[in-house]
């Protein structure tokens, strides 16, 4: 769903530019208290593996491919407010290094792939994680729910901006009917690629599931008096466990799915490409800024191998994203602890 240069207007771009920073702006600071010891390491991790997975368009109907939008993955795997870091770093990234979305529409996709699937799949997950009965299949059917609502719900925010700054006339009834029609399929295969990553995570490591993780529990203290007194403290804490081991399989993954895996993916255009060409709205784009990047269109320059080409792209890809990601947690967790010091 990355929204190209040129479909959105100069002004409406800049609103949702504003918007953008200001929810990144939230995001940093809500960070501070989200990247614990557990958090921390797989924030990088989250960027990079949403960046190899979206590498992976698959068919959702004739002439229609999708992308895992990444949105539920992040909220749920290191919260709310990192994931739409993580969300913000893969877009960043694609849009410099890949010409993969527009870099004046930056702040349209990141309102509407990063902030909308991060709010709407994070409340979704945790209102069913209140009401299912606790264990790792609760996690798991809660996680499809999320991802299954976020991605249609992104496509109706596409439509209202496009309704405010689309620079074709179209029939937006048209627009949005096809939007939603094709996203609810594409939201489908988010789902299950959602669903099975918070699984195998939950299987291995329930407690590095941010989303998931039990609320405080009372402690109650007694005074000499006989007066008690509940105090909330965190739950006693697991023994302490390196993450390394999870760290480092989804690198191995995310490495072969962007290094291996990525060449069988469908080359048809994806949900909003299709519909902009079927609406008659796709002449709009215009050129990207980034097209003669030596990684565009995921290929790397001077390289005529077609499978080595986009393979070593994308090794670039989640090695560039894993290190802008890190840098972003590390700088987030120094301001923290600054600020406990000061």
């Amino acid at each position: 769903m990355h929204v190209p240069d040129g479909f959105i207007d100069v002004p409406v771009s800049a609103g949702a530019g504003v918007v953008a920073a200001a929810a990144v702006a939230v995001s940093l600071r809500g960070a501070r208290r989200e990247l614990d010891e557990r958090t921390a390491p797989l924030a990088g991790l989250v960027a990079a593996f949403i960046f190899a997975v979206q590498m992976l368009n698959f068919p959702v109907a004739a002439g229609t491919s999708g992308h895992l939008l990444g949105g539920a993955l992040a909220a749920i795997l290191v919260g709310p407010y990192t994931g739409v870091l993580c969300v913000s770093v893969v877009l960043l990234m694609q849009g410099i290094l890949f010409a993969d979305g527009g870099l004046t529409a930056l702040g349209v996709n990141i309102t509407d792939m990063a902030v909308v699937t991060v709010v709407v799949a994070y409340a979704v997950f945790r209102l069913l994680v209140k009401v299912l009965p606790r264990g790792r299949t609760s996690i798991t059917i809660a996680s499809f729910a999320a991802a299954v609502l976020s991605v249609p719900a992104a496509a109706v925010v596409f439509t209202g901006i496009y309704a405010l700054g689309g620079t074709t006339d179209v029939a937006i009834g048209k627009v949005a009917t096809a939007m939603v029609g094709v996203h609810v399929l594409i939201g489908l295969g988010e789902a299950a690629i959602t669903a099975a990553t918070v699984g195998a995570v939950a299987a291995v490591r329930p407690d590095l599931v941010y989303g998931a993780r039990g609320p405080a529990e009372p402690l109650v203290l007694r005074t000499g008096a006989g007066a008690a007194a509940e105090v909330a403290v965190p739950a006693p804490a697991a023994k302490p466990r390196s993450v390394r081991a999870v760290w480092l399989t989804g690198i191995a993954a995310a490495l072969m799915l962007a290094g291996g895996v990525s060449y069988y993916a469908s080359g048809s255009p994806d949900g909003l490409n299709k519909v902009a060409i079927d609406q008659g709205f796709d002449s709009a784009e215009t050129g990207h800024a980034a097209a003669d990047s030596p990684l565009a269109g995921y290929e790397t320059q001077d390289v005529d191998n077609e499978r080595l080409s986009g393979g070593l792209a994308g090794v670039i890809g989640v090695g560039s994203t894993l290190a802008v990601g890190s840098g972003v947690v590390w700088a987030v967790r120094r301001r923290r602890t600054q600020s406990r010091v000061a």
